[in-house]
């Protein structure tokens, strides 16, 4: 079989005016980079905004492990057998952040004959967004700092400076570090700490802004530090939301490009979903809905993390309703999850299987409990048998859920007829009664242990003495009717990624509370999460290499 390179590489793509025709869009909307992606013009989104929605399906999983699960690569053969049965269908992703490119986990295009293209393009620097949220980011960090050093007129105590440099790259040795050494002209000297470009507040607000109005507030009510006596200090007070809102004027416009089928895919925004609330732009997915009649967006790792957050935070936020969800598994990640090795996988093990499928339980229980319609798909491996399909099928079946079996790796949108049928049905037949679990005046304590205990499965929360008091803090600063963002492990339901399944008889620790005010979201850290990851032992980096004729290969 090709390497998911090779494929992209041999896609016959169209002019992505051409793709942008499909939706009505005329080449007067886009705003061109390149033959092959483009960005959608101000005006055009504008325009749109009396349009009729369409409908909005969301693809999760189960959560990830070795063994494999294809979010993406179902989001993208979806969209295409959508295609392929006449219906007008949009896809709408995240863009890849470079971290896990060059880490361990590879891109975000899809896989096989279900990716989005250009493949290199769209995983390196696409069109250039993620360089402008690290920059305004970082031009934050320089103007806060120099307010420091010349003078301090609004009383910043150093050791409460919250704002943290980024880079999109992993790179652990940058998680602590001290700035300002050298002569009395290099700065203050503190302790400063980096974090990934996808953990910004900057990308959260990217994220959730719904015009260039509304970014420019939201940067304004960015907390950056606190003062000596304990008063938060916004970006707006130290003057940078001009300079930052200029450096975001491109990066806030939607990217289109296409699949490998040429289904349009709009991919903006790239938050990930166990440090950040992990769902492409507000912008991109209201713009799928008034371009088509059914959009088909993800969000990140297992959905406990990923749905939680676009259920309780993005559609909260945005005033969106999902009419259906699709969540992913394998037969190999249901064994894995019942105690098989990564090695074993291959053979038929009914036991383990039945061990493993307590976590699909439970993300089925959780997703309904949102009051939306689910249907469970398993990707298919050529080693899966028919009696391990079998019991996945009735075991769905039985618990109301439509099942399909999904090929589209190997046969792109043919392979994913049966699950576009299905989720067609869906909507037909099922009506979403979709709401978030919290109210946005419950207390934030209490939200925190309403994710915990009723998505995770915990039976309580331990929060740390100064988790603690920040909750009361951001409470009496105003703080408290915000949702809550946890960062969690994404290999397990609980903060444990050694606790597979669906573990029970355990307490999630938060062990660090801080505000997104511009964001509009309280981030609570839980076990021992990172906002800046690290390299493995041999990253893919080692394997990627470029031919003397500018062909890439070794990206994934």
């Amino acid at each position: 079989m090709k390497t998911d390179i090779q494929i992209a590489q041999e896609a016959v793509m169209q002019p992505i005016g051409t793709v942008a025709a499909k939706l009505g869009i005329t080449e007067q909307d886009l705003e061109y980079y390149g033959k092959y992606k483009a960005k959608l013009s101000d005006e055009l989104l504008s325009r749109i905004e009396g349009n009729p929605d369409g409908k909005l399906v969301l693809v999760t999983a189960i959560n990830p492990t070795p063994a494999g699960e294809g979010k993406t690569t179902t989001t993208v053969g979806l969209g295409e057998a959508l295609g392929r049965l006449g219906k007008k269908s949009v896809i709408a992703l995240r863009e890849p952040s470079l971290g896990p490119c060059f880490g361990v986990k590879g891109g975000a295009a899809g896989g096989g004959y279900a990716q989005v293209v250009p493949m290199e393009d769209l995983n390196l620097h696409f069109t250039g967004d993620f360089h402008a949220i690290t920059s305004a980011n970082n031009l934050l960090a320089a103007v806060l700092d120099n307010h420091i050093m010349q003078g301090n007129t609004l009383g910043i105590d150093p050791n409460q400076v919250v704002w943290k440099r980024c880079l999109d790259m992993n790179d652990r040795a940058l998680r602590n570090i001290v700035i300002g050494l050298g002569k009395k002209t290099d700065g203050v000297v503190r302790e400063d700490h980096f974090i990934i470009t996808v953990a910004s507040e900057i990308m959260a607000i990217l994220c959730l802004a719904k015009d260039m109005k509304d970014l420019k507030e939201r940067l304004g009510k960015i907390i950056v530090a606190y003062t000596y006596d304990g008063a938060p200090v916004t970006a707006a007070q130290l003057q940078a939301v001009g300079s930052m809102a200029a450096l975001l004027k491109d990066a806030l416009r939607p990217n289109l490009i296409q699949t490998i089928e040429n289904t349009p895919a709009i991919v903006h925004g790239g938050p990930f979903a166990n440090i950040a609330h992990g769902c492409n732009s507000v912008r991109a997915t209201k713009a799928a809905l008034k371009l088509c009649d059914i959009v088909i967006t993800e969000a990140g790792f297992g959905a406990d993390l990923g749905a939680e957050k676009f259920f309780d935070i993005k559609c909260r936020k945005a005033g969106l309703k999902p009419d259906a969800v699709v969540l992913v598994a394998t037969v190999r990640a249901l064994k894995y999850n019942g105690g098989v090795p990564k090695t074993e996988l291959a053979t038929e093990n009914l036991d383990a299987l039945k061990k493993g499928i307590v976590n699909l339980e439970k993300h089925i229980e959780n997703l309904q409990a949102y009051g939306v319609p689910v249907v469970v798909t398993l990707n298919r491996f050529t080693e899966d048998t028919d009696a391990e399909l079998a019991f996945v099928r009735n075991f769905c079946e039985e618990r109301g859920c439509e099942f399909a079996l999904s090929e589209v790796w190997a046969k792109g949108g043919e392979g994913g007829i049966e699950l576009a049928n299905k989720v067609l049905k869906t909507l037909e037949e099922k009506k979403s009664n979709f709401a978030p679990i919290y109210p946005d005046e419950m207390p934030l304590k209490e939200k925190i242990e309403t994710v915990c205990k009723k998505i995770y499965g915990a039976d309580g929360v331990i929060f740390d003495p100064a988790a603690e008091k920040m909750l009361g803090k951001l409470t009496e600063l105003g703080f408290g009717n915000f949702p809550v963002c946890m960062a969690k492990t994404q290999y397990s339901l609980s903060d444990d990624p050694a606790k597979l399944g669906r573990p029970t008889g355990y307490q999630v620790t938060v062990r660090e509370v801080y505000v997104s005010a511009g964001a509009g979201f309280v981030v609570a850290l839980t076990g021992t999460i990172m906002t800046m990851p690290g390299l493995p032992k041999h990253p893919a980096a080692e394997r990627i290499d470029v031919s003397d004729d500018g062909v890439i290969d070794g990206l994934f």
